[in-house]
């Protein structure tokens, strides 16, 4: 029982001096480095995300399966993560692109609701392609 308490009290110590600190281990959970480029970042979300979506014009047609939810999701996390540091030019396509995906990357919202979403989504996502070339 002693030597149970003992590994208890002295194993937290040990965990910390094992682990990096936060400036020496300064990754992101989707595998990115803060040196990335923002504009990079950001396209490569919004067309890892493209890849389940209808074409352009066939909105009505999307279904929101968690899938889609989790990649939209995704790039809403990108896009607060890189999207400040986008050209100040593209910062309403950033700020379009921030709220839409945060309503499209819940299950609760209303189909008509996440569908006017997806239009407003698709034209600041392009806008923020279109920018970053």
């Amino acid at each position: 029982m002693k030597r149970l308490a003992t590994v208890a009290l002295i194993l937290p110590v040990l965990l910390v001096g094992c682990q990096d600190d936060a400036s020496s281990a300064a990754k992101f959970s989707t595998g990115g480095d803060p040196t990335d480029s923002p504009c990079a970042r950001v396209v490569s979300s919004i067309g890892y995300a493209g890849l389940m979506l209808e074409p352009a014009g066939r909105e009505e047609r999307q279904t929101f399966e968690d899938a889609l939810t989790g990649r939209l999701a995704e790039v809403h996390g990108t896009t607060l993560e890189f999207g400040p540091r986008l050209p100040d030019s593209l910062q309403e396509a950033v700020e379009a692109v921030r709220t839409t995906t945060e309503g499209l990357s819940k299950n609760d919202v209303p189909r008509e609701r996440r569908v006017a979403l997806l239009k407003r989504y698709r034209q600041a996502a392009d806008r923020i392609v279109a920018g970053c070339r």
